[in-house]
């Protein structure tokens, strides 16, 4: 399966994540909802990690790894924040604000990694930000 197809399904399911959590949240306490809904993560990733040929324990010490522990790090931190958020905002606020993350981590990919920055991407980038300003701002 193409890249786009992998994208076009993760943004089917992630569209669902943001609604279902805050109805679950309407009774449920923001950590015992991102702690079962993470709790399938790992346990899907653990899925099918054992369905591929990769001897976990030789990558832990690979000279990468620490970015992979500083990215799971960033993902509690932010899974975290953006669930008690979800508890006390409305969706209709929080995910444009939280969807931000598209227009940084683009900007470091940018800056950090070299990527190229072209007027078409420059402007996307804009509209991006100028969209979650008027979805957010109440």
């Amino acid at each position: 399966m193409s890249y786009l197809l992998w994208a076009i399904l993760a943004l089917a399911a992630y569209t669902l994540v943001a609604p279902l959590v805050n109805v679950a949240m309407s009774e449920m306490p923001s950590e015992v909802v991102v702690f079962i809904s993470n709790t399938i993560l790992v346990v899907g990733a653990a899925g099918v990690l054992l369905t591929s040929n990769h001897d976990v324990g030789s990558w832990l010490t690979h000279q990468k790894a620490p970015y992979a522990y500083a990215a799971g790090l960033a993902l509690a931190v932010g899974i975290l924040a953006y669930y008690r958020a979800l508890s006390l905002g409305p969706v209709s606020v929080v995910v444009p604000i939280f969807g931000m993350f598209l227009v940084t981590s683009s900007l470091l990919g940018i800056v950090v990694l070299d990527e190229p920055l072209t007027a078409r991407k420059g402007l996307g980038l804009a509209f991006a930000v100028a969209a979650v300003y008027l979805t957010a701002v109440e």
